[in-house]
């Protein structure tokens, strides 16, 4: 019966891509505009370095459609989150609160600064960051003093004695996080909360862009996001003081002169590319056409599986998704797995979340709570064909 239905769906993802044989890829790149013609003005300008008229018009464009007040092109996600975090004031030895269901970028990025992670257990019906359970690990975990010199208040976890210099929630797959409760929690113990929106270019929360709740947010533009500069990132901020500081940092802290090398601190060598903000550019004039595209598949999902009676994940109240990569869950790990190796051996590209973070090799002795929905999450989730269909 079970392989039956893995058929049924293999089916009806094969005829809402129109794709009767060949590989369906979980989420493909889709290049409709202007980005051949801005490719093209970049090689005839020989601009194809970080100076360049698209990186800053990529800036203004994705500053305008977020909402946020600054905007700095990163050369990838990755990247944007490491500076997001130092600029946020992680410093080596401390700790940053994420969440073990997510890319190994955002634990990456943390241990980038020398900096331990912990990690929390999500809500089930957004798949981000619990503000319940977050408030709960720290009234259980941490005390808080108030700094003399910084006139701020401080959190120090009592097992370490480390201080807790950020929490790092994730907008999974596009659905927004309850992250104006999250940043409420934050604010009583005096950390900033810095956002990896990576996967949520489009998707709103109670009408506000994600990536622009917290201190700073960040965004990527991977191959396979539903805007790609082929490699890139972007830190959203509405201070706009700290975002000229991340911009000066990036260019390794060069000091602006007509042809003096003077470097005021150490910087980092993060900036775009100009070729890589012209696709970007382009992208971004089409970035409503994919959002509805998006949208409407996931409305179709929707309507296919709950005629087969297998939970499709829909965005969670009070937001609007991009519905990134559309996601639907089986009852248990025995019945997942089945429908990877029988979706995957029939040209049809699925993929499980990703092994939880305090699984893996590199953090398998952080500090975690008992993060049941988690692994709920890692047993029974797959990620189905979500690719913008035009």
């Amino acid at each position: 019966m079970e392989s039956n239905k893995n058929k049924l769906i293999v089916d009806f993802i094969r005829e809402l891509y129109s794709i009767e044989s060949g590989v369906v890829p979980l989420h493909a790149p889709v290049f409709c505009g202007n980005e051949k013609e801005y490719l093209i003005n970049c090689i005839d300008t020989t601009f194809v370095s970080s100076v360049g008229k698209y990186v800053d018009k990529f800036e203004e464009v994705v500053a305008q459609y977020t909402g946020a007040k600054k905007a700095i092109v990163i050369v990838n996600g990755t990247n944007a989150l490491h500076l997001a975090l130092l600029s946020a004031g992680v410093k080596a030895e401390d700790e940053v609160i994420t969440q073990p269901v997510t890319f190994i970028a955002t634990a990456n990025a943390i241990a980038y600064c020398n900096a331990h992670p912990v990690f929390l257990d999500v809500d089930k019906d957004t798949l981000g960051l619990s503000p319940a359970k977050l408030s709960e690990w720290l009234s259980k975990n941490t005390q808080t003093i108030y700094n003399q010199t910084t006139k701020q208040p401080e959190t120090f976890n009592k097992t370490t004695n480390r201080r807790i210099a950020a929490v790092v929630p994730m907008h999974t797959f596009g659905h927004p996080c309850r992250i104006d409760e999250i940043i409420e929690v934050c604010d009583k113990y005096g950390i900033p909360v810095v956002e990896d929106a990576a996967e949520s270019l489009g998707s709103f929360y109670k009408g506000k862009h994600t990536g622009t709740f917290g201190k700073l947010g960040i965004l990527s533009f991977n191959g396979n996001k539903i805007v790609t500069t082929g490699g890139g990132g972007m830190i959203l901020t509405n201070d706009v003081e700290l975002g000229n500081k991340i911009k000066h940092l990036t260019t390794q802290a060069k000091v602006p002169h007509q042809w003096e090398f003077f470097h005021d601190e150490i910087g980092y060598n993060y900036r775009m590319p100009n070729v890589n903000a012209a696709i970007g550019v382009a992208q971004m004039e089409n970035i409503h056409k994919f959002i509805e595209s998006k949208r409407t598949t996931a409305r179709s999902y929707q309507q296919f599986f709950k005629s087969i009676n297998v939970d499709f994940f829909t965005e969670p109240s009070n937001s609007i998704s991009n519905y990134w990569l559309n996601l639907i869950l089986f009852k248990n790990r025995q019945e997942r797995d089945e429908f990877l190796s029988y979706s995957n051996n029939n040209g049809v590209i699925t993929r499980p979340v990703w092994t939880l973070m305090n699984k893996l090799p590199m953090f398998k002795n952080s500090q975690t709570d008992n993060l049941s929905n988690s692994q709920w999450v890692e047993d029974c989730a797959v990620n189905i064909p979500s690719s913008v269909k035009l």
